[in-house]
């Protein structure tokens, strides 16, 4: 008699009834699923982009832009150390990636240089006889700085696409300078494009009311900023120095005011708010102007100070209007503007299609293998096709736990599974074939076939392993649906091609005491 330690039948039965409990939901609707009791998983199989449907984004960063952000941050924080210092300059300006400026007087160079130093030390100085210098900054911090840009921006577009309830999205990396979106599900990717086209820096700012808001003719120390209005821009001489920016925001929902507007309330952190309470208790009857990507939204008049931290943004809002700009703000600016390289929508349509031939090449593909087991090895032929419908439940039961998200490559994985999951059973029977024709009797030759075959069973799988791992490791989307469903089937076939069987075949002897293999 085949000895099976009992701890390993209730391992066996357990983790059967677990699989079959855990794939159940998927036989349900959602509607079903909420009537269930709260312990009952509700978990089922996220389908991908290609099976469901939905929209496809190729985002680039545009570092350029965000090189010259850095290089206008760089002038103005320049501008404020010599003009605290009394240093005398002419000619300060931000270039593609530099900044120059000539100093009034040359004898200053090294106290300019030693200052700003101090600033920043990554910066390298060069310097003429005649008092100009040029500020760059070096190679291996733009390589640094354009990999944290890329990173950032991959961190606040999942969170502006989770702020939008979008289930599932697949966001990664392409290449040195592309993110690549996937939105399962989302048929109009009009209103995302909108809300990842944003850089969404929010500043506030006062406005200068000293001097003419002229487009054509800007003045040192301002920008010139456009606010469009019911079909009407007016432009603000906005001050350079930026008060508080949208990075010490902690908070910001839509909501409506007393005549029942839409507007959006904001909240600051303990630094900002209190930068912000100071800002206005200091200049009470000003003009403060909120500016979002470069327009200004609004420029209320500073009637009293603001204190507390918190604070109201209106306008000329939709309803849908102000909850993205207040998504946006909860979200946090993108390091850097993006720009839609490739868009395409993929149609519910299609993807009913890609899983009406999934399920049929895998349906076919189970019943060629069962068919050709159980007459290539009749009995065992049969416990080997429990087996592989165990691996199947089992399988799924997997991908609806970790909610994976199955893909049309996912599905061609399970096809391969299925044939894979008889192998080490095909190895096993062949194995106690020969054990039985070299004359040992059939208990012995069982337990040979299972120890024997054991060692090439385990190689085969691992080297497959590592081949789907490095797949999921330097594939993306489709490719790594194809790996993650194939390493979860060879675990899986790993349990049900070796220890399912050999209980199943424990079982068979004690119920039917056969000193024989019907084989």
């Amino acid at each position: 008699m085949i000895h099976i330690p009992l701890w390993k039948t209730i391992l066996v039965i357990g983790v059967c009834l677990l699989g079959i409990i855990f794939v159940s939901p998927n036989f349900f609707t959602k509607k079903q699923l909420e009537s269930f009791p709260g312990w009952f998983p509700k978990n089922t199989l996220v389908l991908g982009l290609d099976l469901q449907g939905g929209a496809h984004l190729l985002l680039e960063v545009d570092f350029e832009a965000a090189l010259q952000e850095q290089m206008n941050t760089l002038s103005d924080a320049i501008r404020t150390t010599l003009r605290k210092e009394r240093i005398g300059y002419t000619g300060l300006s931000a270039k593609k990636d530099f900044v120059t400026l000539i100093l009034r007087d040359p004898a200053d160079v090294k106290k300019a240089t030693d200052l700003i130093t101090q600033t920043d030390q990554t910066l390298q100085i060069a310097s003429t006889p005649d008092g100009q210098l040029t500020f760059t900054l070096n190679e291996a911090t733009i390589r640094e700085r354009r990999k944290s840009a890329l990173a950032q921006s991959i961190e606040i577009i999942r969170r502006r696409v989770d702020e939008t309830g979008t289930a599932e999205p697949f966001i990664q990396q392409q290449g040195d300078d592309r993110i690549l979106v996937q939105l399962p599900g989302l048929q109009d990717p009009t209103r995302i494009k909108s809300l990842l086209g944003q850089t969404a820096k929010l500043q506030f700012r006062f406005v200068d009311t000293s001097v003419a808001a002229d487009p054509t003719k800007p003045t040192p120390g301002n920008d010139v900023l456009a606010e469009e209005h019911n079909g009407q821009i007016n432009y603000y001489a906005v001050k350079k120095q930026v008060i508080v920016s949208g990075e010490s925001l902690v908070d910001a929902q839509p909501s409506f005011d007393e005549y029942n507007r839409p507007i959006v309330s904001f909240k600051f952190d303990s630094l900002g708010g209190k930068k912000f309470g100071d800002a206005t208790k200091n200049n009470v009857g000003k003009l403060f102007a909120i500016i979002l990507d470069d327009k200004v939204i609004s420029a209320p008049r500073i009637n009293s100070p603001i204190l507390g931290g918190t604070g109201q943004i209106s306008g000329s809002f939709t309803v849908q209007e102000a909850q993205d700009l207040a998504l946006l703000m909860r979200a946090g600016a993108l390091p850097a503007p993006l720009k839609v390289l490739e868009e395409r929508t993929v149609g519910p349509g299609l993807g009913a299609d890609s899983i009406l031939a999934g399920e049929r090449a895998t349906i076919i593909a189970i019943l060629l293998v069962m068919a050709f087991m159980f007459i290539a090895y009749s009995f065992f032929g049969a416990i080997a096709n429990i087996a592989v419908i165990f691996n199947l439940i089992l399988l799924f039961a997997a991908l609806s736990v970790a909610q994976a998200t199955l893909t049309l490559p996912g599905i061609a994985g399970i096809a391969l599974t299925i044939g894979m999951a008889v192998d080490a059973n095909v190895l096993i029977n062949e194995r106690i074939k020969e054990e039985l024709r070299l004359g040992r009797k059939m208990l012995s030759a069982i337990d040979a076939g299972y120890n024997r075959a054991m060692t090439t069973i385990i190689d085969s799988n691992l080297t497959t392993l590592i081949g789907v791992g490095l797949l999921y490791h330097f594939g993306t989307g489709p490719t790594r649906g194809f790996a993650v469903t194939t390493a979860i089937g060879i675990i899986v076939s790993m349990f049900t091609a070796i220890t399912l069987t050999k209980q199943i075949i424990a079982w068979w002897l004690r119920l039917t005491r056969s000193t024989h293999l019907p084989l």
